[in-house]
């Protein structure tokens, strides 16, 4: 699997919205400020997961991001896939590779099978964590959250 900074980044923004907005519109200055994340680069990344059905967006100054979903129903897979396009550890797991074609070896190759199971136990564990289960460890670790000062109100 080829996490790139996408997958790093979108997880952690995600988790982000989660962990300090829930449900709620996340600005992405703020997931930005927080996670020191480029705002122009958070915005790319959240138009995937905006197709994948992530997210949803709001305009206006009550406006933002937020999830599509409650956090327990988003995978850590399904933010990976939204993000990289797959999960395949391998290209050469006996699915057809980008644009390449089969593979010479496709049926006789010995660590062809070694790749497909690995490939196989990661998304069963990625499949098992979700946004929640990272907002628990994130309380766990004693993360502070930040209220948004947009939903705070002095009486």
């Amino acid at each position: 699997m080829r996490l790139s900074t996408k997958s790093r980044y979108g997880l952690r923004a995600l988790f982000d919205m989660a962990y300090n907005a829930g449900m709620l519109p996340a600005q992405i200055k703020d997931i930005s400020r927080r996670q020191d994340i480029s705002p122009r680069y958070l915005e790319q990344i959240f138009q995937n997961f905006k197709k994948a059905g992530i997210l949803k967006s709001k305009r206006g100054p009550q406006g933002g991001y937020c999830l599509a979903r409650k956090p327990e129903q988003i995978t850590v897979r399904e933010i990976l896939e939204a993000a990289e396009g797959d999960t395949l550890l391998v290209e050469c797991s006996g699915e057809k590779r980008r644009g390449k074609g089969e593979c010479v070896l496709d049926g006789s190759c010995v660590t062809q099978e070694v790749w497909r199971t690995a490939g196989d136990r990661l998304n069963e564990y990625f499949s098992q964590l979700t946004l929640q289960s990272l907002c628990e460890r994130g309380q766990a670790l004693g993360i502070r959250r930040e209220q948004d000062h947009r939903y705070t109100y002095c009486i």
